[in-house]
């Protein structure tokens, strides 16, 4: 005989609606959720999720659209969002718009005829005017880009952290500075601002440049970069996937960092620790942003009518030696 509700809810000894509350996600206390969840493994229950989608608004679903899974940023964030969305018994639709406004209307789209519960979202910047003023059937989190203040949020402090990485430069002996920053979002703008301020307030010499979302764009924007006459002492690359780009670029031209030029930039992956004697880097707090998120959400659940709010996370600077300062008795050509 198959399993019910109320079988689960006899071995856990709690009634049939919390029951109902755990498989949904909802808040409960944690003792009681965990021995819910036990009694649902003992009695080998699974839900009847077409049933239930046709008795309810909802699918029990969380749908998770980032902007780019090569980043290894939305690759983190989505491991908490999945890891927390399994405990409460929620599973996740993973889209991936490449910041593609049309990829992600059509995800959105998705989102709604599959009925989610919610849906936690890293907006292309037309997608994030858009959601700010559509109403939704579920609520929406934003993540790593923001919206109006009617869209619960969960962002770093951008220009504040952009803004250390040119102080961090500047108090090293670099004062020719080029910044890059993605042409598709709003994390790119508001680095971009973050960045431009600070060398405004120091009073030093910068360039900002927008990246083209796109396989290659940013190496070609660096390789000219690079071979031009004025080639900047100090680089700043506005995520992870650009430090790699900016080092492929000067890989195949033949330079290196630091001894050429310093690098820095946002995202401590793995790999920068090694790199060019260690990437001087921000590292994001990608486990709490995506706890944060998942944690609106479900209160956002619990209190459909609450006021929008918007949590903004602090990053930290990791220094390494892709910033140390080169021998200033050679040109920054390397000539």
């Amino acid at each position: 005989m198959t399993a019910g509700i109320k079988d689960v809810a006899r071995v856990a000894e709690v009634s049939p609606a919390t029951v109902s509350r755990v498989l949904s996600g909802r808040a409960v206390d944690p003792a009681m959720r965990d021995r819910v969840l036990a009694a649902v493994t003992t009695t080998g229950y699974r839900p009847n999720l077409a049933a239930r989608r046709l008795r309810s608004r909802h699918s029990n679903t969380i749908g998770l659209i980032v902007a780019d899974i090569r980043n290894p940023f939305f690759t983190a964030v989505s491991r908490t969002v999945e890891d927390i969305a399994y405990e409460r018994g929620l599973r996740v639709i993973l889209c991936n718009t490449d910041e593609d406004p049309a990829k992600e209307a059509m995800y959105l789209q998705l989102m709604q005829e599959e009925r989610v519960t919610g849906v936690i979202l890293a907006p292309t910047r037309q997608g994030a005017e858009k959601v700010s003023r559509a109403k939704a059937e579920h609520p929406i989190i934003l993540i790593d880009r923001v919206a109006a203040t009617t869209t619960d949020c969960v962002v770093l402090d951008n220009e504040a952290m952009a803004g250390a990485l040119v102080t961090h430069l500047h108090a090293r002996g670099f004062t020719s500075i080029t910044g890059l920053f993605g042409a598709a979002s709003t994390t790119g703008a508001e680095r971009r601002a973050g960045f431009e301020q600070a060398a405004r307030t120091i009073g030093i010499h910068t360039q900002s440049l927008s990246v083209p979302h796109g396989e290659g764009e940013a190496e070609k924007l660096v390789s000219a970069l690079l071979q031009a006459p004025d080639r900047p002492e100090a680089i700043v690359a506005s995520n992870g996937v650009m430090l790699m780009s900016v080092l492929r670029a000067a890989r195949f031209l033949g330079l290196s960092v630091p001894k050429d030029f310093a690098l820095a930039g946002f995202d401590n992956d793995s790999w920068t620790e090694f790199a060019a004697d260690g990437l001087s880097v921000i590292e994001q707090p990608v486990e709490e942003i995506g706890r944060s998120a998942m944690a609106m959400l479900l209160d956002r659940l619990d209190h459909p009518n609450a006021a929008a709010r918007k949590v903004v996370l602090s990053g930290r600077l990791i220094a390494r030696g892709s910033t140390m300062r080169r021998d200033t008795s050679l040109s920054h050509n390397g000539d």
